[in-house]
């Protein structure tokens, strides 16, 4: 489950030059304007909000707690009733629910060839409160976003953070299901940094908008560390919408767009350049950047490539073990009984069993349907 994330609005004024007298006045007020970009009216990430809470709708609908659970929690919901806390304390359904609506599982990915739940598994939450705190960080970041740079530029980059966020995760986190959209919501984070990093020099308090920001994103990657929280998802959003930032929220420069609208007198002889050199620079090699790691990821994730192997620590950026808390996996076991291509799988954990018709006999399968059903 992709964790929790909650940040404020970060508001920064663009520096503009000095006028004498009215006209100039409205000069600067024109470039201030052109500079900052119309206001573009948000619908976009609303209905990102509403199509959230749709599909968290619809998944408790197929969850029916009471017909498929002994037990459930505000039965008098009735087929939206939740699971107990113990099976999910988030409010919210069964893990097999989850996996049936489209739950990032890399088995699934790897031997299936169902990418499509890289995307998927982004529209999904486990809880109440899971949706909830997404959906109000989703508001508080995304509607600044959308008004500054419409609905396309946010749009692209919400979508592709939150793909980036799945690829990580699922190189990392191999044994359980996924879902949530704090890799989007992490990626709207970096492009915010990013956006500002680019744009440096039109920003009058860059230094305190840069220190605020680094804050919020530090505070939400450290929430990463608890247990049963997806932080791979977030620093793979995270990392993806910081590049794309430096490609899709570029601006042009102050003294090009003052020179462009120049009122007869005040025009300057030598003509400013629409964008400063480092900013193509960052444009291109956060393209060259984005290209090789979606391509080398992709290539490692069908390969089933564990990424664990290849790091021994980078389990720590996930769940930090302490006194508190164990990042350690539970161990499952399952009672088989299996006639022809039906296996009737019993958790010896929860006492929970159901039946399967398999299509073949990969021990892999089994223990996939047996980790599924003890979860």
């Amino acid at each position: 489950m992709k964790g929790k994330n909650s940040s404020p609005e970060v508001q920064i004024k663009v520096r503009g030059p000095r006028g004498d007298g009215r006209a100039a006045a409205r000069a600067e007020d024109q470039v201030f304007s052109e500079v900052r970009h119309r206001q573009w009216v948000p619908w976009l990430v609303p209905s990102f909000v509403a199509a959230n809470v749709v599909m968290f709708v619809v998944t408790m609908y197929v969850n029916d707690c009471p017909k498929k659970s002994g037990f459930c929690i505000a039965r008098f919901l009735g087929r939206f009733s939740f699971q107990t806390l113990k099976e999910n304390p988030l409010l919210g359904p069964s893990s097999d629910t989850l996996y049936k609506m489209g739950a990032l599982e890399v088995a699934d990915v790897v031997r299936n060839h169902q990418a499509w739940r890289l995307f998927t598994c982004i529209w999904l939450h486990a809880g109440v409160f899971h949706v909830l705190a997404n959906m109000l960080s989703l508001v508080f970041i995304g509607i600044r976003l959308e008004q500054e740079f419409g609905f396309v530029r946010i749009g692209l980059l919400y979508v592709v953070s939150g793909f980036g966020g799945s690829l990580l995760s699922a190189l990392f986190i191999q044994s359980s299901i996924s879902v949530g959209a704090s890799g989007a919501l992490f990626g709207l984070l970096g492009s915010m940094l990013s956006e500002l990093i680019t744009n440096w020099t039109i920003y009058a308090n860059k230094l305190a908008a840069l220190l605020t920001l680094i804050v919020i994103i530090v505070i939400n990657l450290a929430m990463g560390i608890l247990p049963h929280v997806d932080n791979f998802a977030h620093i793979g959003g995270f990392l993806s919408g910081f590049l794309l930032g430096f490609v899709f929220l570029i601006r042009p420069q102050f003294g090009w767009v003052s020179q462009r609208n120049a009122l007869p007198g005040y025009a300057t002889a030598s003509l400013k350049p629409k964008h400063m050199m480092y900013q193509y620079v960052l444009w291109v090699v956060s393209v060259i950047l984005l290209i090789s790691w979606f391509t080398v990821g992709l290539v490692m994730l069908f390969r089933g490539v564990n990424a664990n192997k290849y790091c021994s620590w980078c389990h720590y950026m996930s769940c930090f073990p302490t006194s508190k808390w164990s990042c350690k996996s539970q161990l499952v076991s399952c009672m088989m009984n299996q006639t022809g291509n039906v296996l009737d799988l019993t958790c010896l954990s929860n006492g929970k069993s159901n039946v399967y018709v398999l299509s073949d006999d990969d021990p892999s399968v089994i223990q996939h349907l047996c980790t599924q059903l003890c979860s």
